[in-house]
């Protein structure tokens, strides 16, 4: 094989994989509390095609030699923490985070954090007296002690930008003595997404160095909570749209050299037969 259609082979591999970055941040432009992800890309490794010395000029400003090439390749997938748009709903169990924080929930037995705050009552089916915050996947919703977060079923609640919650049932209101967890990521590189827009950490990375409590933090950098709204993705769809058009020009310019290649390879076969 030579140069052409292994460097066109490898540029198309790395294209398809930002063409499916692309279209994952597409398919979640109206995604809850959605962050954007990016690639980074780098050129794989390069040789130098010496030339003869005659080919030398006196008037000749580059050194003798070719710099050949074998396409690029994605080194890393990028996110962008921005924040989101705040959108209104009136919801009392849709809260929306405005500054860099993360709820944090139990999910399949594992503690997980998101940004998706459109959370749902879910009943106790131990006890009909009480119900689950939860997130709209069935994620338990944990408080600051790691506990799933409990309410009086039926009730109304209350909750301020710190994460305290008080419940409304009938006429009366009560402190449930229960916080959201919130937190401040403080190594962002060490989480991991996963399904319904959660993140982990990856293997080996330890919560307390990845991860700050959102009340240890200096004022000025705390996050706080907003009831009744929620934070749309951060996708910009034009852009997305425009890049998704320049990406797949380079995807049809790799796979026409390709061709070309292979169609040149099959004259010069055919010419020594």
């Amino acid at each position: 094989m030579n140069n052409s259609m292994i460097s066109s082979a490898v540029s198309m591999a790395g294209i398809q994989q930002r063409l499916d970055l692309l279209a994952d941040n597409i398919a979640n432009v109206n995604t809850v509390g959605y962050k954007s992800k990016g690639a980074t890309f780098e050129d794989t490794l390069t040789s130098i095609v010496k030339q003869e010395p005659g080919m030398g000029r006196t008037s000749r400003a580059t050194p003798l030699g070719i710099q050949v090439g074998y396409g690029s390749r994605m080194t890393s997938i990028t996110r962008d923490y921005s924040q989101g748009a705040i959108k209104d709903t009136g919801k009392d169990t849709d809260l929306a985070i405005q500054g860099n924080g993360l709820f944090a929930v139990q999910a399949n037995g594992q503690k997980a954090w998101t940004r998706e705050g459109d959370f749902h009552i879910q009943p106790d089916p131990m006890d009909n007296r009480l119900a689950y915050l939860v997130t709209s996947q069935g994620h338990y919703v944990l408080d600051k002690n790691n506990a799933p977060i409990t309410v009086p079923a039926g009730s109304k609640l209350q909750i301020d930008a710190n994460g305290n919650i008080k419940a409304t049932l009938g006429q009366t209101t009560s402190n449930l003595g229960q916080a959201i967890q919130l937190v401040s990521p403080q190594r962002p590189e060490a989480l991991e997404q996963r399904a319904d827009n959660l993140f982990v950490l990856t293997a080996g990375a330890n919560e307390a160095d990845v991860l700050a409590s959102n009340d240890t933090l200096p004022q000025n950098k705390q996050a706080s909570l907003r009831q009744g709204a929620l934070e749309e993705s951060n996708v910009d769809l034009t852009t997305e749209m425009s890049e998704m058009l320049q990406v797949q020009r380079a995807y049809q310019l790799s796979a026409r050299a390709l061709t070309s290649s292979d169609t040149m390879t099959n004259l010069a076969n055919n010419l020594r037969g």
